[in-house]
This record gives structure tokens, C-alpha cells and sequence, in this order.
């Protein structure tokens, strides 16, 4: 009956899954928060490049994606900062620049194939290696260390920067920090949701979880367990169905949203004859981020 615990190359595709189903929502709500919902999307065009640069030169290549990515979320945040109207041209040749210049440095590598480029793209079960898991699993536990560890600080920036700011907290410092935690993750999804599609697991849980949760915390526990539920099912499914694993997770994330939206519209419509006034979901905490003024100095 789980027969597809058996084979080893499944046994790696697993924890990986299950890494990348906790780390992709934990940091995706903080860019749903921030309205940069495609942030992810951009980190992955400039991450092939690491991957192409880790073919060409015969390292390990979600390494060097991951010093590419951070690079280039660096630069994606001081665009942000001082990039005022060009911004939005700069930004889309570095998107642009990053994915072709990982094409090409993939076809000029040795090693490099069509096959390796798809498996980073859209994901593979069998490409997941012992070495990457050991990547993957450091990485993970960044991500949830900053995520978790500095939760406050980061509700409070994501939320309402000038208010973080009068508080104290370093804002840039933090938005850096979630730039460069953004591009860690995106590294440690692509084995299995891959480049393309990794900007939908940060995004979609996150959006199916506010659809019935009324606060910031439940938010981030509903979406972190809907992560790992579809990534899970993803993976078990493109074992069995032989389909592409990182688009049977983003369709099943996407189910998941369709059938949370359609239970919450009810709930809605007897709350609003019932003449209830209730916050909006987890995007109005201001108020209680301000009371826990004191808990986010840092």
C-alpha cells in the first residue's frame, strides 16, 4: 500500500516535498502581506542562471543557484528602493536576463541537457539527489528559522512600514531580509515544484488560507499545512500518474483555494445577515501589531 516509500530516489523526492511545502508558504505570506506576491516568479528567472553557472563549472548547482538567486533578490530590494519610475524596466531585464542567461550556460556546459533544464523548470522526482537533499535541508531550516524566530518584526514591516519604522525596527534591514529568505526558498523548491512554478506555492496557500482564517498566526499554521498536504499529494500522485510533479502541486494548491473560497462564501453571507462586523481576515492586524509595539522592538 505505500509501496512508493520503497524506491530511494521517492524517499529523497519526500523530504524535500515536505520541506518545501512548510518553507514556501512561511515566506510567501509575508510577500502577500507586501503586495510583491511575484516576487518569487522574478528570483527564479535569475536563479536558472545559478543553475546554468553550476553545470558550466561542475558544482552543485542548488548552491550556486542559491548565491545567484541572493544576488539577485539584492538587487531586485535596492531597484525597490531606488529605482523609482525605471524600476519596473530594470527589474524585467534582470527576469529576463537571468532565465536566458541560464539557457545558454546550460547548453554550453558539458553536462548540460534539455532534460536538465526541464527538471529544474517544472520539477522531477528521480533528479533529486542525496547532495540536494542535505542543501534543500539546510536551507529549510533558515527559512524557518527567520520566518518563525522573527515573526513579529516581519508582520510589522510587511504590514505597515512607516509604523515599524517609529518603532525603531531596522525596516531595510528586515526588507532585505525577506528578499534574500525569498530567494533561499525559491532554491530549495525548484527539485520539485520547480523555477517556474515554485512563485504559486509561496502565493496560493497563502491565499486559500485567508479565505476562512481571521488572523495573521492561523493564517500562517493553515497555510504552512495546506503547503505540506498538496505537495505531498503532488508528489505521491506524479509517482503513480507519471505526470510532472511541480504542476500537479500548484493544480491541487489551486483545488485547494477553489474549495476553501467556496466553503468561506456561506460563512461570509450568514456573518453579513447577522449584521457581524468582524475584522477582514489577517490583513487588518495593525491594531494588534501596534499593541504589541513593545514585543517587535528589537
Amino acid at each position: 500500500m505505500l509501496e512508493f516509500l520503497n524506491p530511494p530516489f521517492m524517499q529523497r523526492a519526500l523530504i524535500a516535498a515536505v520541506l518545501v511545502g512548510i518553507t514556501a508558504p512561511a515566506i510567501g505570506i509575508y510577500l502577500v502581506q507586501r503586495r510583491q506576491a511575484l516576487m518569487g516568479d522574478g528570483i527564479g528567472h535569475v536563479a536558472m542562471t545559478g543553475v546554468g553557472l553550476g553545470f558550466l563549472l561542475s558544482t552543485n548547482p542548488v548552491w550556486m543557484a542559491t548565491l545567484v538567486a541572493v544576488a539577485g533578490s539584492v538587487v531586485m530590494e535596492l531597484i525597490r528602493w531606488y529605482g523609482r519610475t525605471r524600476g519596473d524596466i530594470a527589474l524585467a531585464m534582470l527576469f529576463y536576463g537571468g532565465m536566458a542567461g541560464g539557457v545558454m550556460l546550460i547548453n554550453l556546459s558539458d553536462t548540460g541537457s534539455n532534460a536538465n533544464l526541464t527538471s529544474f523548470l517544472f520539477g522531477s522526482l528521480s533528479t533529486v539527489s542525496e547532495e540536494d537533499v542535505t542543501a534543500i535541508v539546510v536551507l529549510a531550516a533558515f527559512v524557518v528559522l527567520v520566518t518563525v524566530g522573527l515573526r513579529r518584526q516581519l508582520f510589522a514591516v510587511s504590514q505597515d512600514e512607516e509604523f515599524a519604522r517609529v518603532t525603531g525596527l531596522p525596516v531595510r534591514v528586515l526588507n532585505l531580509l525577506v528578499a534574500v529568505t525569498a530567494a533561499v526558498t525559491v532554491t530549495v523548491a525548484m527539485r520539485v515544484v520547480g523555477l517556474l512554478l515554485v512563485s504559486a506555492l509561496m502565493v496560493v496557500p497563502v491565499a486559500a488560507a485567508q479565505q476562512i482564517a481571521k488572523s495573521f498566526k492561523v493564517t500562517f499554521v493553515l497555510a504552512v499545512v495546506i503547503g505540506t498536504a498538496v505537495t505531498l499529494a503532488g508528489t505521491v500522485t506524479s509517482y503513480y500518474q507519471d505526470v510532472p510533479p511541480g504542476a500537479t502541486i500548484v493544480l491541487l494548491a489551486i483545488a485547494a483555494f477553489v474549495v476553501l473560497t467556496a466553503l468561506a462564501t456561506p460563512l461570509a453571507r450568514r456573518r453579513a445577515r447577522g449584521g457581524t462586523n468582524e475584522p477582514d481576515r489577517c490583513t487588518l492586524e495593525v491594531p494588534a501589531a501596534r499593541r504589541a509595539k513593545d514585543d517587535v522592538q528589537v
